[in-house]
């Protein structure tokens, strides 16, 4: 090759276009084909070619240059990118009964009787993106956002290697849709090295990818090793097939990655059969699925079939139910939390459940372990209710080992060797060392840093951990006074040598000086975030509005309570005698009072303001949340709620009036259907709250 100081202009341009082609060329054949023709070392050498010529010529990078498969720095959040055709979602089905329904439903639209061919898809879980094309070069990436509105991912979605930058053949417009998502063993090794690193892990595949792929800076994104399949288009200036089938091999042709499980399908009981095919090898699949969609193949017929409010009439996802898995029980071991609530957990031998690896199980109380007879070694089934949290559903007592011994539950903490006992008409043991408990301690600082409390970014609970451990935080109040003792003198005659925490493995200047700000910037609060910091049993954050609602100030509320004013508290609709007892028990400990008064002295509690606005739709329902929302966090979405006079649950009952359904919903939506209680969507709840 020419010396890159002595390449002409014209040069310059002519192997920056066949360096290109000649990338997009070892991508293709590497990241779709599996099958790489040149070896690492030859790759790099080109990119590093393509690099150096871009130095030397800047004004000649070309919009589909392999250099632009990793941004620059975007300095400030995402810009809105409006769809020129709505992403919409897909209605739920869970039974196949519900898809002969769907089938008949179609069937009766169109005034046939004939068989209807479908085209059937693995369910991804993972972040739907948007990606345009004019002229056969990507422009433009997208999340689905609110399916109207979504972010500008562009730069993002360049690091993603499977995603062509040209295509050839195509027509002047090309958006393509699908979905972004995380492999099993890359969500594993991202986990291990961030535990590694002291950082926060991710808790599946799915917040992995989404996580990832909405970084402000493409050059995390591209750490990430982010994967894609494509499944379906949006504006097109033209539209050669006609069909679904044709679509995905329209789609092969232009190098997108498809997935290979997707099967045209000619009757129901196809249907069914694929649906259990992949019901059995989903575990085994190397990302995770959590379902099937069904598409009417025909394009013409989708077009006659058209759509509903927020669904297209001719696509369906049919969801798999909670799977179970075999496994063995290593261990139980005793967690201990803020209250002192001895939580047993079951350590498996790690199994795949419904694609995402279990080796922790929950088995809630002593008094489950009882009623299931569940002991170390036995074989269990065990399930991801609501597809999410592991539990133990049944113990195989026929595979149980001769010498198998009852589980005793302890009596004693096993983090600091108090008592633990179990109060009359309580299902949970309680460790009586409170803050003398290191257990209890780090994990009521846990909870008062926690997003619904002070929401203080950066400590997160290692480093709470870490640093409860350092005694360089024992207290809520020590966290306040964090920058003026990291920067004490240090000489040999002075006790306070300063904590200098720049100096510690993993921390700088730069973070040093980004905790403190955070610290300093919530050295304001309202009431009801003070009084569910303080982690009082039973207090959460629905009782901690109430209460603030009620006392309107701190100093109100805290004067009852040490005067066990218990009258005034079960006065207040939805709290009860014990929930009372708990709140006056908090301020009746010496040490708990201490902590109050020295949190006093560092920060301000706002007096409460009723901003309720009692003329809305949600005004006096009852509300519960499931799922994940996508325009909301959860907490946002309980504060909108609370501030529209409805009252927020943790579950569905017949008191229910409306269940708010975001992404992989779980066990309260089956629960909602069930009991016939409203569900909404999350764009539907919006819609309420004025």
């Amino acid at each position: 090759m020419k010396d890159i100081s002595l390449l002409t202009p014209n040069e310059a341009a002519q192997e920056l276009e066949y360096l290109a082609q000649e990338l997009a060329k070892a991508d293709h054949a590497y990241y779709q084909k599996d099958a790489p023709y040149i070896s690492d070392a030859e790759y790099d050498k080109l990119k590093h070619r393509n690099s150096d010529i871009e130095s030397k010529f800047p004004y000649l990078i070309r919009q589909d240059s392999p250099s632009k498969r990793i941004g620059s720095t975007i300095k400030s959040g995402f810009s809105k990118v409006l769809h020129h055709f709505p992403m919409l979602s897909l209605a739920d089905v869970f039974s196949i009964t519900e898809v002969e329904d769907f089938v008949l439903g179609i069937k009766r639209f169109l005034n046939t009787t004939d068989n209807i061919s479908f085209y059937s898809e693995p369910k991804i879980d993972g972040l739907s993106f948007s990606a345009r094309y004019e002229n056969g070069i990507f422009v433009q990436g997208a999340t689905r956002g609110d399916g109207t509105t979504g972010e500008d991912i562009t730069a993002n979605l360049k690091t993603i290697k499977q995603l062509p930058l040209k295509i050839d053949n195509a027509p002047k417009i090309l958006e393509i849709r699908g979905e972004v998502y995380m492999s099993k063993n890359d969500f594993l090794e991202l986990n291990k090295r961030y535990e590694l690193e002291g950082k926060k892990t991710f808790a599946n595949p799915r917040n992995a990818a989404a996580g990832s792929l909405r970084q402000l800076d493409p050059k995390i994104t591209a750490e990430r090793n982010l994967s894609l399949f494509a499944y379906t288009w949006g504006e097109v200036s033209e539209r050669p097939w006609s069909t679904q089938e044709d679509f995905f091999e329209h789609l092969k042709k232009w190098g997108f990655p498809t997935n290979p499980l997707n099967t045209l399908c000619h009757n129901i009981s196809e249907l069914e059969n694929n649906f259990s095919h992949l019901m059995e090898i989903r575990s085994s699949l190397s990302y995770d699925i959590d379902g099937m969609v069904y598409k009417v193949n025909s394009i013409n017929l989708q077009e006659r079939l058209g759509f509903l409010t927020r669904t297209p009439r001719w696509a369906v996802a049919h969801k798999f139910p909670a799977e179970q898995a075999i496994t063995r029980i290593n261990n139980i071991r005793i967690q201990v939390g803020r209250t002192g609530a001895l939580t047993p957990v079951a350590d498996l031998e790690p199994i795949n459940v419904g694609g995402v690896i279990v080796s922790h199980a929950t088995l809630h109380n002593e008094d489950e372990i009882k009623r299931k007879d569940i002991r170390i070694g036995d074989t269990i089934i065990v399930q991801r209710a609501g597809d999410v949290i592991p539990q133990v559903v049944e113990v195989l007592t026929d595979k149980r080992l001769p010498d198998s011994q009852e589980y005793i539950f302890p009596h004693i903490c096993p983090i600091c060797g108090s008592h633990a006992i179990r109060e009359e008409d309580e299902a949970v043991r309680r460790c009586v060392g409170g803050m003398s408990c290191p257990a209890q301690a780090i994990e009521r600082l846990i909870h008062f840093v926690s997003r619904d409390a002070f929401d203080i970014a950066g400590l997160g609970d290692k480093i709470i951990e870490d640093f409860y451990l350092e005694k360089i935080i024992k207290t809520p109040a020590d966290i306040f006074t964090l920058e003026n003792r990291n920067q004490g003198e240090e000489d040999l005659f002075s006790n306070n040598k300063g904590l200098h925490i720049e100096r510690k493995e993993g921390w700088g200047k730069k973070s040093v000086e980004n905790l403190f700000n955070a610290i300093n910037n919530k050295r304001k609060i309202s009431l009801s975030r003070f009084i569910y910091a303080l982690g009082i049993r039973q207090v959460g954050t629905a009782t901690s509005r109430l209460l603030a609602k009620e006392y309107t100030s701190f100093s109100n509320f805290m004067n009852d309570m040490i005067n066990k004013e218990t009258g005034k508290l079960v006065a207040i609709d939805g709290i009860g005698a014990s929930m009372a007892t708990d709140m006056v028990e908090f301020f009746q400990e010496p040490h708990n009072i201490t902590v109050i008064k020295q949190l006093l002295e560092q920060i301000t509690i706002e007096d409460f303001i009723d901003t309720t606005n009692y003329n809305t739709p949600l005004a006096g329902k009852t509300v519960v949340f499931t799922g994940t929302l996508e325009q909301l966090t959860r907490s946002e979405a309980k504060s909108k709620a609370l501030a529209a006079g409805a009252k927020v649950s943790g579950s569905v009952s017949t008191k229910t009036d409306y269940v708010i359904q975001g992404v992989d919903a779980g066990s309260k939506a089956t629960k909602a259907k069930e009991l016939g209680i409203k569900i909404i969507s999350e764009d539907e709840f919006i819609n309420l709250l004025t």
